[in-house]
């Protein structure tokens, strides 16, 4: 007698506790446009009248506010170049200063000792950033890890003491090297123009960002991804890491020359201190604040690491500082521990930076709701 089997039915899935899903809320369907938006109130910011005390001392129009945003902008764009190297290469440099001070003396020096004006003076020094970049990675990325952090901190030093020696008589020495604003457009020069600067300071950003991208999501950026996570494996599938990972450094290096031009401009002329080691770590700590390899973290740490920076010198001079106990006023009077002390707390709290802020507090109200349903 021969058995009859039933066919076979497969079984349907579980069901999934509506608690345990994930439903999109407003917050996902908000967060695409927020670059966007954030550009527009960047654009309309000139504009405003608006006055917060605390956070600026004059309205957001007037020309020190304008200045201070637009050197928080370069320094956005600074750390995001910086972050093509640190944060989506995995590579360590301490001599990222060498190239935006490559930038901002090659423009001070070709306009003020040269006679150059800005639209000739600007390609040059960019060209030759990118250039000297292309030099030195050549050389130090023959070297890994450790090793090629001091062979950049090396050429860095290198031209720290070129600068502070007034090599040639062509930088100023410890005293800087003001700008000749005569070879500068009238339109980039003066307190009335400010908003011009700052204009072109959001413009070097919005340049930096779209090229970040851009190479993020090439082939070569996934190369460049591939590298930092296993840098073996790329040269087992064929590929030549040394070249790609020279690239990067050249194009980094060409985009901190870009910002030393806008910088220079800002600041109207260039000081020693920006080829010094400490510019590097600074840039260091802006990718790490904001969160290494992501979009908008790095942006976002080194606006907000400069807006400290300039904002602590006036604040911890104030008389509200004075007036506390000597234990509080005098360490809250320095700006280098108050930043030290905000970046401890953000690397201890929120380890993926400014830009996993979102996330984990959307994981800790979900965690929140998911209790209350189940006491519910």
């Amino acid at each position: 007698m021969t058995e009859v089997k039933s066919p076979e039915t497969a079984a349907p899935p579980a069901a999934v506790p509506s608690e345990l899903t994930e439903e999109p809320g407003r917050w996902h369907r908000v967060r695409p446009y927020l670059p966007l938006v954030a550009l527009v109130v960047a654009l309309i910011l000139p504009y405003s009248t608006l006055h917060l005390p605390g956070i600026f001392e004059g309205a957001l129009n007037s020309p020190g506010t304008l200045q201070l945003l637009a050197v928080c902008l370069v320094f956005g764009g600074l750390a995001a170049g910086y972050d093509l190297l640190f944060g989506r290469t995995g590579m360590l440099s301490f001599g990222h200063a060498l190239y935006f001070a490559a930038g901002v003396y090659g423009t001070d020096i070709l306009i003020t000792h040269a006679g150059l004006p800005l639209w000739q003076a600007a390609p040059l020094a960019i060209v030759g950033g990118t250039i000297l970049a292309g030099l030195i990675g050549a050389v130090a990325l023959r070297t890994v890890g450790i090793a090629f952090a001091m062979v950049t901190l090396a050429f860095a030093q290198v031209g720290a003491i070129l600068v502070a020696r007034d090599f040639g008589g062509l930088t100023g020495g410890e005293e800087g090297l003001p700008l000749d604003v005569s070879g500068v457009p009238a339109g980039l020069v003066g307190v009335a123009n400010t908003v011009n600067l700052y204009w072109l300071a959001l413009a070097y950003l919005v340049v930096v960002v779209f090229v970040v991208h851009r190479v993020s999501g090439s082939p070569t950026g996934r190369v460049l991804a591939g590298l930092r996570d296993d840098e073996r494996r790329i040269g087992v599938l064929g590929l030549d890491p040394y070249r790609f990972k020279l690239v990067a450094f050249t194009l980094a290096g060409g985009l901190a020359a870009a910002g030393g031009v806008v910088y220079c401009l800002i600041v109207g002329g260039a000081s020693p201190h920006i080829t010094s080691s400490e510019l590097t770590l600074s840039l260091l700590v802006m990718v790490v604040l904001g969160g290494p390899g992501t979009r908008w973290g790095p942006v976002l740490g080194g606006i907000l690491y400069m807006y400290l920076d300039h904002r602590l010198v006036s604040v911890g001079s104030s008389g509200a500082v004075d007036a506390l106990p000597g234990f509080l006023s005098r360490p809250l009077s320095q700006p280098l521990f108050v930043l030290g002390t905000v970046f401890i707390l953000a690397v201890y709290f929120f380890p993926g930076g400014l830009a996993g802020l979102a996330s984990r507090v959307a994981l800790l109200r979900d965690s929140l709701r998911l209790g209350s349903r189940r006491q519910s």
